[in-house]
């Protein structure tokens, strides 16, 4: 299904139940994480309302000259939308921008250059190899890599007719676990050319059978 959208009032849900559920999930993972609160599921909210728009628009925030939309997607599950709230934390903005842009080995140039390479694969493993090394150090960002890398992969999939990538309770420890052990792999080494391919195979196919069809909406028709 082409021109689909994401349903937003279903991952609303699903971002409720996650956090009614969180505390004893959060008990089964390997690391324990922060716990989500009211702020991270609204900004997580926002987030898939900007992919949403970004869909709309017809907008490739991976090509030359639309990476800043990568960016805005992080800021989003940072700090929202509310202006005060973005000049309350402008120097954390502006530091992400340049880690974005100027890190050695990672950041957008690590990004582009692996898509340019597995371009013509299924969306699948392009969502999960894009996860991948945006998660695995350098990350992309400062902050914020595990939250705007399920925005990215819910675009690519979304982009491809694909149901988006949502974190719900049935699906989170699947989500959790590997992503943990993603963020300690330091990309360009040699144990990383060996494990990286192995974990993009991995977590393509737990996407493939955890992605939220419910959350998959048609485009509406244009008057």
């Amino acid at each position: 299904m082409r021109d689909a959208r994401i349903d937003l009032s279903r991952v609303e849900r699903c971002l409720n139940d996650l956090q009614r559920e969180f505390p004893r999930i959060n008990d089964t993972l390997a690391s324990r994480r922060d716990g989500l609160n009211d702020e991270v599921v609204a900004n997580l909210l926002l987030g898939y309302a900007y992919v949403n728009r970004l869909l709309e628009q017809r907008v490739d925030p991976f090509r030359p000259g639309q990476h800043a939309h990568l960016l805005e997607l992080n800021t989003i599950v940072l700090c929202g939308a509310e202006p005060s709230e973005r000049r309350r934390f402008h120097r954390h903005i502006e530091a992400t921008e340049a880690h974005f842009y100027e890190t050695p080995g990672g950041g957008i140039r690590e990004i582009m250059e692996w898509w340019g390479r597995h371009h013509g694969e299924d969306c699948w493993s392009r969502a999960a190899g894009v996860y991948i090394h945006g998660l695995s150090e350098p990350q992309l960002f400062i902050e914020g890599n595990h939250r705007t890398g399920s925005l990215i992969m819910s675009y690519i999939l979304v982009r491809d007719g694909k149901p988006p990538f949502v974190v719900k309770p049935d699906n989170a420890k699947g989500y959790f676990d590997p992503s943990s052990l993603i963020r300690t792999t330091r990309k360009h080494t040699l144990m990383a050319l060996w494990q990286l391919p192995k974990m993009k195979k991995t977590f393509a196919a737990y996407l493939r059978d955890h992605v939220d069809k419910r959350a998959l909406a048609k485009a509406p028709a244009e008057a």
